[in-house]
């Protein structure tokens, strides 16, 4: 990928468009592996699950490179718009970061988002000065009320978290992306390579995922191939691809100077 283009989200560059999670990995060790095999240079961090008397190697973040990558606390877990204020509060009292991922759910077995809820809970987060991601599902309008609150950018679901589905809704996602004036980053349902590359290519301008590399076979290589999808994705996005057409009316082999047949 060109290194000019670059992602920024409020004013801050990040060198990857991949911005890859820390659950459900075998073990910290692997987890450590597939940062580096993703290039990512964000994180996100699921504040209610942190063991916080975990001390050195037994602890989370321990194994996260700090240096290197910036961390995004994320509100998993939490299903009113107070609890994710409360939980983003605690986030910075433990010196994370004042980025989030707001994740407010609606639903324990979809883990849908509860909109009514991610609206209340940004408004407030926005007011006091956080830099808020907020997880949604793909809805337009919900997406530009993000937007309009003050967001730094709107992350519309692919499909439901951990389910691997890829784009279930290509025109919505489509949609978003025409109105959205900050960052559009496909958050939940991608499954492999592929679904990362579809996503990209329909203009989004980042990927969050955890699942889909945690639980394949072989993450590490996973977490390789999504970087690789993730660039040509938004290179055949900048590039621009031909129309789609019923017949291929124009021959790609030239036809001037091609030799006739001999009469008979």
């Amino acid at each position: 990928m060109p290194t000019s283009d670059t992602l920024t989200i409020a004013g801050q560059t990040l060198q990857s468009r991949l911005i890859i999670g820390t659950g459900k990995y075998p073990s910290f060790e692997v987890m450590k592996k597939c940062h580096e095999a993703s290039g990512a240079d964000m994180v996100t961090v699921a504040v209610r699950r942190l063991d916080l008397s975990a001390k050195g190697e037994a602890s989370l973040m321990h194994w996260i490179d700090a240096k290197r990558m910036r961390l995004l606390p994320n509100t998993a877990g939490c299903y009113t718009a107070d609890d994710a204020i409360r939980t983003c509060h605690l986030a910075e009292e433990l010196g994370m970061s004042k980025w989030v991922k707001l994740e407010v759910l609606g639903d324990e077995k979809t883990l849908f988002p509860d909109v009514e809820e991610t609206l209340k809970a940004a408004k407030v987060l926005v007011k006091e000065g956080f830099t808020v991601l907020p997880y949604t599902t793909d809805d337009v309008i919900t997406a530009r009320k993000l937007q309009d609150i003050g967001c730094a950018a709107v992350m519309p679901l692919a499909a439901p978290i951990g389910s691997g589905l890829g784009i279930r809704n290509p025109h919505n996602i489509r949609l978003i992306r025409d109105i959205a004036k900050v960052p559009v980053i496909v958050d939940a349902g991608v499954g492999t390579a592929s679904d990362a590359a579809v996503a990209m290519e329909l203009g989004c301008d980042a990927i969050l995922m955890n699942t889909a590399i945690a639980m394949a076979k072989d993450p590490v290589r996973m977490a390789g191939a999504m970087k690789k999808a993730v660039e040509a994705g938004r290179e055949a996005f900048l590039a621009g691809r031909m129309p789609k057409k019923l017949y291929a009316a124009t021959p790609s082999s030239p036809t001037e100077g091609k030799i006739a047949p001999k009469a008979a």
